[in-house]
C-alpha cells in the first residue's frame, strides 16, 4: 500500500499528561506540542502528534490499527488523514494507559474501531476517572482487556501488547508492531522531560526502572520506539539507549531523595537543594519538584 508521506502541519494548543482525577481542561497546561504532524516511520507504520500523548498508527490494504487517541478533535484529524488512504473500519484502537490525553479521543472512533484494547487496570482507571467526573457518556471504554499479553493481526502486521508491571501507572501497555519492529511505549518514556508519576493510579518509580530494563532486554538495536512525550528539542522516537537513559533518570531521582532522607532533610529541604536531578541533568521542563515529592512519598510511605 502506498501511503501519503507528507507531514501534515496545523497549529495546535498544548499537550498533556495528567493525574488520575485531574480535570481534563488542565491536561492542556502540562506538555506542549507545536504542530500537527503525521509521519510514516517504517513498513506502513508511524506516529501522529498534535495535542496530547503521541499516537501510533498502522495501515495496509488489509487492515489498520491506532495506538492512543489524544482528544476528540485531534482524533478526528487523524481519522481524516487515515481516510485518505484507508476507507474500511480500523481493526483495533489500543490504549497504552488511561490518562485523558491518550484516551479522551477514543469517542471519535465509535463505530469506526472494531475493538478497543487496553490492560485491565487501564480500563479500571479510566472508568474511575469518568465516574468521578460524571463523564461516562463522553467516553469510549476498552471492550477488550488482558492481564499479561494480548496479540492479534491487523492486515499484514502482528500487534502485541504486554504488561510488565506497575510503572507510570498500574496499567501501562508496551505495544509492539512485529513486522515493523516498532514499539509504542506510551508514557513509560518522557524523552528528556520530567515525567508524571501517577501514584494515585498505582505508579511505582522502583518498579518503573525494572520495567524499562525488561523492555530493553526484550528488543534489539533495530527496534524503533515511540514515546508518549518529549522535551523541547527532543524527538518522540528513539532507541534502546533512550530506555537506559530514562531508567537512569528514575534511579538518580530515587538516589537523590534517598540521600536527602539519610541526611535527615525533610522534603522541603531536599526539593530546595537542587533544580535538576543530579546525574540526569538533561531532564528538564516542569515537574522536578513534583517528582522529588513523589519519590519522597514512595520512599517514606511505601
Amino acid at each position: 500500500m502506498k501511503l501519503n508521506r507528507r507531514f501534515f502541519l496545523r497549529s495546535s494548543g498544548l499537550a498533556a499528561g495528567g493525574a488520575l482525577l485531574m480535570p481534563r481542561d488542565l491536561f492542556a497546561g502540562l506538555f506542549g506540542q507545536a504542530e500537527y504532524q503525521m509521519q510514516e516511520l517504517r513498513k506502513n507504520a508511524g506516529f501522529f502528534t498534535e495535542r496530547g500523548g503521541t499516537i501510533g498508527w498502522y495501515m495496509d490494504n488489509e487492515g489498520a490499527a491506532v495506538i492512543d487517541s489524544q482528544f476528540p478533535e485531534q482524533a478526528g484529524h487523524l481519522i481524516e488523514e487515515i481516510r485518505k488512504n484507508y476507507d474500511k473500519n480500523i481493526d483495533f484502537l489500543l490504549n497504552t494507559h488511561h490518562h485523558g490525553d491518550h484516551t479522551a479521543g477514543n469517542i471519535a472512533f465509535k463505530n469506526i474501531a472494531n475493538k478497543v484494547v487496553a490492560h485491565k487496570n487501564s480500563l479500571k482507571n479510566q472508568k474511575k476517572v469518568a465516574e468521578a467526573r460524571e463523564e461516562q457518556r463522553e467516553e469510549l471504554f476498552p471492550d477488550t482487556t488482558y492481564e499479561t499479553t494480548w496479540s492479534q493481526k491487523a492486515g499484514k502486521e502482528t500487534i502485541t501488547a504486554t504488561y510488565y508491571g506497575r510503572a507510570h501507572t498500574d496499567g501501562d501497555s508496551v505495544i509492539h508492531l512485529q513486522n515493523a519492529n516498532l514499539v509504542h511505549m506510551g508514557d513509560l518514556i518522557f524523552n528528556r522531560r520530567h515525567p508524571f508519576i501517577d501514584r494515585g493510579a498505582g505508579a511505582s518509580i522502583e518498579n518503573w526502572i525494572s520495567v524499562l530494563e525488561q523492555v530493553h532486554r526484550n528488543f534489539d538495536d533495530d527496534t524503533l520506539f515511540i514515546f508518549g512525550h518529549s522535551g523541547e528539542g527532543y524527538p518522540v522516537t528513539g532507541n534502546r539507549e533512550d530506555l537506559k537513559a530514562k531508567a537512569n533518570y528514575l534511579y538518580s531521582l530515587l538516589e537523590f531523595v534517598r540521600k536527602g532522607i539519610k541526611d535527615n532533610k525533610d522534603v522541603e529541604q531536599i526539593t530546595a537543594s537542587a533544580d535538576v536531578v543530579p546525574g540526569a541533568e538533561e531532564w528538564t521542563g516542569s515537574g522536578f519538584e513534583r517528582n522529588v515529592r513523589t519519590a519522597y512519598q514512595e520512599l517514606t510511605e511505601g
